[in-house]
C-alpha cells in the first residue's frame, strides 16, 4: 500500500502538472470509485469540471486537489492505486482500471487508476469539509517532534508498531516505514508504548523524519503496484534495511533479522540492535 512517501511523490507531481491549470474534461468510468462527501454518486463538476486547480495538499496517506473555487477532490490510492499526470501531446492509456480522467486546459490529461479498487475518489463541495474530513488524523508524521509523539503514543498501552500503524494517532506511516523507522530508531516493534522513555520517543520522532525523508527523495518505495505520476518506479526500496529482509543478515550487527507478528502486521526486526 502507498504510504506517506509515495503519496507525497505523486503529490508533488501532480501539483507541478496541475496548478493553475483549467479542468475542460472529466470522464469517469467506474462511479462506484468516486463518490461525494455524503456517499452519492460523483458528478463531473463536483470532480471539479470548470474549475481552476489552485494548490495539492496532502495529510498523512491522503491526498487533496482543491479548486480555487473551494471544492476538492480527496484521493485515497488504497491498496494498488495510482494518479498519473500525462503530458500535453502524449497519449494517455486507458484500461478497464482506469476510472477517473481529467484533462486539463493545458492539454495535459491526469487518470486514477486502481486495479483492486481498495482506493477511492471523495467529492467535497468546500474546504471547511476538507479540514473535518482530515481533523480524526493524528500529526503528519514527516513533521512531527518529539514532545508530540511522546503525548501521541502516552495514549495507549499498544506495541508501538501497533500505535504508528494507527493513522489517528499519526498519519501516513504504514508497514514498510514503520519498520524502517523502528530499526532507525533501535527500538523493537513489540515495545509497549508506555515503558518507552523521552530519549526513545525523540529519537524515534527524529528517525521517521529521516526515514520518510529519504523516501520522499528517492521517489518513494516500488514493492508492487506503484509507480510515480511519470509512470516510473521509485528507488526508495534500495534503502530499505529491515523490511523485506527476514533471515538476511543485520546492516549493522550481522545478526539474522527476525521476522514476527505485531498487531496483526509482519514485522521484522534485529532482536540485537532493537531493544
Amino acid at each position: 500500500m502507498p504510504e506517506l512517501p509515495e503519496v507525497e511523490t505523486t503529490r508533488r507531481m501532480i501539483d507541478a502538472a496541475s496548478r493553475g491549470r483549467g479542468v475542460v474534461g472529466v470522464s469517469i468510468a467506474r462511479g462506484d470509485v468516486c463518490v461525494t462527501h455524503d456517499g452519492g454518486a460523483a458528478t463531473p463538476g463536483g470532480l471539479l469540471l470548470g474549475g481552476v486547480i489552485a494548490e495539492t495538499r496532502r495529510r498523512g496517506k491522503q491526498l487533496a486537489v482543491v479548486a480555487r473555487d473551494g471544492r476538492a477532490v480527496v484521493v485515497h490510492l488504497g491498496m494498488s492505486g495510482t494518479f498519473h499526470a500525462h503530458e500535453p501531446g502524449t497519449c494517455a492509456r486507458s484500461d478497464r482500471h482506469t476510472h477517473v480522467t481529467w484533462t486539463l486546459d493545458s492539454g495535459a490529461v491526469l487518470t486514477f487508476r486502481d486495479p483492486r479498487r481498495f482506493g477511492g475518489i471523495w467529492t467535497l463541495p468546500d474546504p471547511a469539509m476538507l479540514e473535518r474530513r482530515w481533523e480524526g488524523l493524528g500529526p503528519d508524521a514527516l513533521e512531527i517532534g518529539g514532545r508530540a509523539l511522546s503525548e501521541r503514543l502516552g495514549r495507549t498501552r499498544r506495541a508501538v508498531k501497533a500505535a504508528l500503524l494507527d493513522q489517528s494517532v499519526i498519519a501516513g506511516v504504514g508497514n514498510i516505514y514503520a519498520d524502517e523507522a523502528l530499526f532507525a530508531a533501535g527500538i523493537r516493534p513489540a515495545r509497549r508504548c508506555g515503558r518507552l522513555t523521552g530519549a526513545e520517543t525523540e529519537r524515534l520522532a527524529g528517525a521517521l523524519r529521516s526515514v520518510l525523508s529519504r523516501a520522499v527523495e528517492a521517489g518513494g518505495s516500488s514493492i508492487r503496484d506503484y509507480t510515480d505520476p511519470g509512470g516510473r518506479s521509485g528507488r526508495a526500496q534500495e534503502l530499505h534495511r529491515v523490511y523485506g529482509r527476514s533471515g538476511f543478515p543485520c546492516v549493522r550487527c550481522a545478526t539474522p533479522l527476525r521476522r514476527t507478528m505485531v498487531g496483526q502486521r509482519t514485522t521484522v526486526h534485529c532482536p540485537r540492535c532493537q531493544a
